[in-house]
């Protein structure tokens, strides 16, 4: 499945329960999910894989659990 910013103009305390499900979703019925999205917190509770990209081009790409801790966070993302 393809989503491109599922959070975009949503309420902030429906944007944990769009995650929720789009995880149960994706597990149950073993779909892969391609989330284009700016919302870390919402992207790190789905994958455990990411692509970084700016203008096009891919950044960083690895495990969530190497990019989360990583420079290019601050650098890219200003976290």
């Amino acid at each position: 499945m393809l989503l491109d910013e599922p959070s975009d103009g949503i309420m902030p305390s429906l944007v944990k329960e769009i995650g929720s499900t789009l995880k149960n979703m994706s597990q149950k019925n073993s779909i892969s999910l391609i989330v284009v999205e700016q919302n870390v917190p919402l992207i790190f509770s789905l994958t455990d894989h990411c692509i970084i990209l700016e203008k096009g081009k891919i950044v960083v790409e690895g495990k969530k659990s190497e990019i989360q801790n990583s420079n290019i966070m601050k650098q890219y993302l200003a976290i």
